[in-house]
């Protein structure tokens, strides 16, 4: 069986990398990755693939830095010109991105397979991108495979039902398992790069549009980081999409130390020595949980329920300054229900399987 596997995110190379790996030790299974370049800045994809091991791409299209229309067409068009070149027994995406969306459209007209790793989430708020694309690209694949019971609800809930649905847990679980134990991330190099100490900093990340593309929003958001600087320090590695929107008259408090991007194996050493995260990030969300970190999410919705309801995420809407505070207050100082939610690490093996059969 031959794969063609379509990433181009930070998020997308994490569980690729527990994936590929798992499919290469797969009997019967042949795998092509093409990188659609969505996320092109070496520091957002480069080094992901240096440090994870993921294969080298078959393909790269350098698609990325466009509004999100012309992205994802230009995306389709090239990935449809790949699948004609070559013949594809599937084509797998993850998540929700612009290069999810187009992999699948380009499969689906042309009538091969796809499989959707990530499927059924819902933040049921259809002004985000990320909400059409996942809703979309669970519609028009063939195997879905849900990271939880509550995800596989969302698509019985639109009809979607039968035994093309897979519930394997949530490869990104695995991802957290496996370069978890890295020595870099025991070593913590990083911290002490930044000027930090355990359990004595706050990680933060803000990128998604959003956010960053208002601008009370991203202002309310500042302001809340600077205050939390005043209680403890605050690590914030900077997207390159945000580096762009900063007011030019925001000044950093002294304890709000802002870095360049970091990769996998250095976030995860500042997750796990965090005192808490803020993020709008779904992926970062999860991370903080796999560390037992508290996280405040600067959001309206999560597609990831189960963390607030365990009491290890709590939202804070980002248009109302009282809610970032009180979220960034509540994560500092409480923490969840220590309660297994996204499987037992093995979800890549899961579908590297269910893939060959």
């Amino acid at each position: 069986m031959k794969i063609l596997t379509v990433v181009g995110a930070r998020p997308q190379f994490i569980k690729a990398a527990v994936v590929s790996l798992a499919i290469a030790d797969a009997p019967g299974l042949t795998e092509h990755l093409l990188h659609t370049g969505q996320h092109y800045d070496e520091r957002m994809s480069d080094i992901f693939f240096s440090e994870m091991g993921i294969p080298e791409p078959t393909y790269r299209l350098n698609v990325g830095g466009s509004s999100h229309g012309a992205m994802t067409g230009q995306m389709l068009a090239e990935i449809e010109q790949v699948l004609q070149k070559e013949s594809y027994d599937c084509l797998l995406v993850y998540g929700d991105t612009n290069s999810t969306l187009a992999g699948a459209l380009a499969a689906v007209k042309l009538h091969v397979p796809v499989a959707h790793v990530e499927a059924g989430l819902r933040s049921f708020n259809k002004a985000m991108p990320e909400e059409i694309n996942r809703i979309l690209t669970d519609h028009v694949s063939t195997t879905l495979f849900c990271p939880t019971d509550i995800a596989v609800e969302n698509l019985s809930n639109e009809g979607l039902t039968g035994d093309h649905i897979h519930q394997v847990g949530d490869v990104m679980y695995d991802a957290a398992i496996r370069f978890g134990a890295h020595p870099s991330v025991a070593r913590a190099a990083i911290l002490n790069d930044v000027g930090v100490s355990p359990g004595e900093y706050m990680l933060a990340t803000i990128h998604r549009a959003e956010n960053t593309d208002d601008p009370t929003r991203l202002e309310n958001i500042l302001n809340a980081l600077n205050w939390a600087a005043e209680r403890v320090a605050v690590v914030l590695p900077l997207h390159p999409r945000t580096v762009s929107k900063l007011p030019s008259d925001f000044q950093p408090h002294i304890n709000l130390k802002i870095i360049e991007p970091v990769g996998y194996l250095d976030m995860l050493a500042l997750e796990r020595n965090a005192k808490a995260i803020a993020t709008d990030s779904g992926g970062v969300q999860k991370e903080a949980y796999f560390q037992r970190v508290s996280c405040v999410t600067f959001r309206d919705q999560t597609e990831w329920v189960e963390l607030v309801e365990t009491g290890w995420n709590r939202l804070a809407s980002p248009s109302v300054s009282e809610q970032l505070v009180a979220g960034i207050e509540s994560a500092l100082n409480e923490k969840g229900c220590d309660v297994p939610l996204y499987g037992g690490g093995d979800a890549a093996q899961k579908i590297a399987r269910i893939l060959a059969n």
